[in-house]
């Protein structure tokens, strides 16, 4: 047997191999690329598990300290300030007197008055004993019936008179009382806003003399979101803090609520009383009112970039046991910054994708990554 046949044959052999594991090569290539494509394709997503919130959540909301009863007194004569009695810081009580008015004109008019009184009484007395004398004479016909009936119907005239001038005098001394301006309860003077001869005005063109508030026990006005207005009911306690008082903070409780719901601001205004027996807190302060509000259920906490916001409301993206993307409506309560409340549309157990793509649909397959996986893979 010659050599060139099993050369030839060894050589075709090696050909036919070099072929086959060529291809052989380029097909796991293909299928490796064909692979990595399709993985590619599938989006990397991270997820996160909502975080539950306690079943009582305690709300801090801003509010302003008011007295609980205050009101600013005006004069109700006119005249001039002879002297006030009481500057402002100073404790009043109930029917103090805090300045009077000097009333000339008035003086003047009820002077008038009385005098009027005085003639309407005299002219009824007259009228009077006419009245008898013609109900004497007329037993004995020595007068006509009309003289008698004039006589009795100037006598009704003339006791009308003498009502009509005591009402009036009566008017002038009611005014009169008012010369003396007197706090309409216990309190603080809080403004003092007229002096010694200073001309007093009443009615329209009437100026504030003085403001009283009512310090001893406050109220301090709160306006509740409206996902916290069925758990805002009278009796809940409720703490003040101020920032003047560091460390401490004021027991108050929820006294009345609006029971209606603002429209503009989408809040419950809601009253909290609070006990001011020593006088440290002081109206018009500014207080941060921190209210425990028992919920009917405990709350859910997600990041705020789990959230995707469309025009069919708010929702989050969830991801199920087959890797398959959901988006659920749900219903947000207080935003703390980082996180937001949900207070609807979740259980508690899902898994919801960490800051998701615009393009993420529901019914679409993800690949569940580590979030350090999935940020060192983005762009």
């Amino acid at each position: 047997m010659t050599k060139g046949p099993i050369v030839g044959a060894v050589a075709l052999l090696l050909a036919v191999g070099a072929v086959v594991w060529g291809v052989t090569t380029r097909t796991r290539a293909l299928a490796v690329v064909t692979q990595e494509t399709r993985e590619m394709a599938v989006p990397a997503v991270a997820v996160v598990t909502p975080e539950r919130g306690a079943p009582k959540e305690e709300i801090v909301l801003p509010g302003t300290i008011q007295a609980f009863t205050d009101a600013p007194i005006y004069a109700r004569t006119n005249g001039y300030l002879r002297k006030w009695y009481a500057d402002i810081g100073a404790h009043v009580r109930a029917g103090q007197l805090l300045a009077e008015i000097d009333t000339p004109e008035l003086d003047q008019q009820l002077q008038a008055a009385r005098a009027d009184l005085a003639t309407a009484q005299a002219n009824a007395r007259l009228a009077q004993t006419t009245a008898e004398r013609y109900r004497d004479l007329i037993r004995s016909d020595s007068v006509s019936r009309q003289d008698l009936d004039n006589a009795n119907g100037t006598l009704e005239a003339r006791e009308a008179a003498v009502e009509s001038a005591r009402a009036n005098v009566r008017r002038l001394e009611q005014l009169q009382s008012f010369r003396r301006i007197e706090s309409p309860f216990a309190g603080v003077v809080t403004a003092r806003n007229t002096d010694i001869g200073a001309l007093i005005d009443s009615g329209s063109n009437a100026k504030e003399l003085f403001h009283v508030a009512a310090v001893n026990r406050l109220r301090v006005f709160v306006n509740v979101p409206e996902v916290y207005s069925r758990a805002a009911r009278a009796g809940l306690a409720a703490e003040l803090t101020l920032k003047e008082f560091p460390g401490r903070s004021f027991t108050g409780t929820l006294a009345r609520t609006s029971s209606a719901i603002d429209v503009a601001s989408r809040t419950l205004l809601t009253e909290i009383d609070v006990d001011n027996a020593k006088g440290e807190l002081l109206p018009g302060s500014y207080a941060e009112v921190h209210i425990k509000l028992p919920s009917a259920a405990a709350t859910l906490k997600l990041p705020v970039d789990a959230l995707i916001f469309k025009t069919d409301g708010l929702q989050v993206a969830t991801v199920d046991a087959a890797n398959r993307v959901a988006l659920v409506t749900v219903t947000a309560g207080r935003d703390f910054g980082d996180t937001v409340e949900i207070v609807a549309g979740l259980r508690g157990d899902e898994r919801v994708v960490a800051n998701p793509p615009d393009s993420l649909a529901s019914g679409q397959v993800v690949r569940v990554v580590a979030p350090a996986e999935r940020g060192a893979g983005q762009p």
